[in-house]
C-alpha cells in the first residue's frame, strides 16, 4: 500500500511538472554525453599514441649525391660519415637508447623503391647513384625518440632524422583541443544540473503542498513523505543517462567503428565495450549527482525534526520543501510557503 502511494505521487509530480522534469533529464543527458565523449576521446588518444609508439622507427637518412639541405653543403657522405654514424649507433652516446638498427645501402634503398613504385612507370626514374644511404632504428624506449632525433640530427653527413612524430603530434592535438571543450561543457552541464534539479524540487513541493501538509498531520513519517521527491530526481537522472549511454553507444557503433575505421584503416579506435564499460559509472554519477542536493537536505531535516513536536505545526525547514502553518483573522488554514 506504502509502496503504491509513493510510487503514484513520484508520477504524479513528474508529470505535473513535466516540463521542469524534461528539462533535468535533458540537462543530464547533455552532461553525460560530453563526459562520456571526452573519457572515451582521451582513451582514443592513448590508444593512437601507444599504436604510433609500438610501430615507431626512426630513420637516418645520410645526404645523397643532390641535395638543397644547409647539412649537405659540402656534398655527399662520405664513408668515414658513415662509419662514424654506425660507431655512434653501436657505442656512442645513443647507444643506451638503441635496441637494434638496420643499415640501408644504396642498392638495398633502389631495390625497395624499385618495389613499392611498381606499376607506377616511376621505377625505372632513379638510378643507384641517386639513393641515399640510411640508417633504421628501433629504441628500447619509444619515448625517448626525441632525444635520439635531436643528438643524431646535428652530426655532419646527416641530411634528415625522421621519427614520423609531426603527424602523430598533429592528431593528437586536434583530440586533445576536442577533450578539453567536451571537458568544458561537461561541467558547465553539471553546475546547470546542480541548479536546475533543487527548483525542480521547490515546484514539485510546491504543487503538492496540501497532501504533503495532510501527511503530515496523519503521522506520516519525515522520510516517507521526502520519498516521493527524492525518487523524482532518481528517475529523471536514471532516463537522462540511460539516454546518454545509447548516444554514446550509436555514435561509437555507426559513426567510428562502422564509417570511421573503414576509411582509415590504420587507426584503433574505441569500441562498443568500452561505452559498456563506461556505462555504470555514468548512471551511477548521475544518480549521485542528480540526488545529492535533496538527499543532503533531508538529512538536515530529518535531524531538526527530532527534537521538534508535532503540535506545533509544521517545522522551519518547511520553507525549503514542507508547509507551515498561517493564521488567518477569519480562518485558520494551512498554507505552503517555498522559500
Amino acid at each position: 500500500m506504502r509502496l503504491r502511494f509513493v510510487s503514484t505521487q513520484t508520477l504524479k509530480g513528474l508529470w505535473s511538472n513535466r516540463a521542469m522534469a524534461l528539462s533535468v533529464v535533458l540537462v543530464t543527458f547533455v552532461s553525460l554525453i560530453f563526459i562520456g565523449a571526452a573519457s572515451l576521446l582521451h582513451k582514443q588518444v592513448g590508444q593512437v599514441r601507444d599504436q604510433w609508439l609500438a610501430k615507431l622507427e626512426i630513420a637516418v637518412y645520410m645526404c645523397p649525391r643532390e641535395s638543397n639541405a644547409e647539412r649537405c653543403a659540402d656534398g655527399e657522405a662520405t664513408q668515414k660519415q658513415i662509419d662514424a654514424m654506425d660507431k655512434e649507433l653501436k657505442s656512442g652516446e645513443v647507444s643506451k637508447y638503441v635496441d637494434t638498427y638496420t643499415f640501408e645501402s644504396k642498392a638495398q634503398a633502389l631495390a625497395n623503391y624499385k618495389k613499392q613504385m611498381k606499376g607506377s612507370g616511376y621505377e625505372d626514374n632513379v638510378t643507384e647513384a641517386d639513393m641515399q644511404v640510411s640508417f633504421r632504428i628501433k629504441l628500447k624506449d619509444p619515448l625517448d625518440y626525441k632525444v635520439v632525433t635531436e643528438t643524431l640530427s646535428g652530426r655532419k653527413g646527416v641530411e634528415v632524422v625522421n621519427d614520423q612524430s609531426e603527424n602523430l603530434e598533429s592528431l593528437l592535438n586536434i583530440l586533445n583541443k576536442f577533450m578539453k571543450v567536451s571537458v568544458v561543457l561537461a561541467a558547465i552541464m553539471v553546475l546547470t544540473a546542480l541548479l536546475l534539479i533543487p527548483t525542480t524540487i521547490r515546484l514539485s513541493a510546491m504543487s503538492r503542498r496540501d497532501e504533503t501538509e495532510i501527511m503530515r498531520y496523519v503521522g506520516a513519517s519525515n522520510f516517507f513523505i521526502e520519498l516521493p521527491f527524492i525518487l523524482e530526481g532518481v528517475v529523471s537522472a536514471l532516463l537522462g543517462s540511460v539516454l546518454a549511454v545509447g548516444g554514446l553507444w550509436v555514435a561509437v557503433k555507426y559513426f567510428i567503428k562502422d564509417w570511421l575505421t573503414s576509411a582509415v584503416v590504420w587507426l584503433k579506435t574505441v569500441g562498443t565495450h568500452d561505452v559498456v564499460v563506461l556505462a555504470p559509472m555514468l548512471v551511477g554519477g548521475a544518480l549521485i549527482v542528480d540526488n545529492a542536493p535533496p538527499l543532503r537536505k533531508g538529512l538536515i531535516l530529518t535531524w531538526r525534526l527530532s527534537w521538534q513536536s508535532r503540535s506545533a505545526g509544521c517545522p522551519r525547514w518547511a520553507r525549503w520543501v514542507w508547509p507551515r502553518e498561517r493564521s488567518s483573522p477569519r480562518r485558520t488554514r494551512t498554507t505552503a510557503t517555498i522559500w
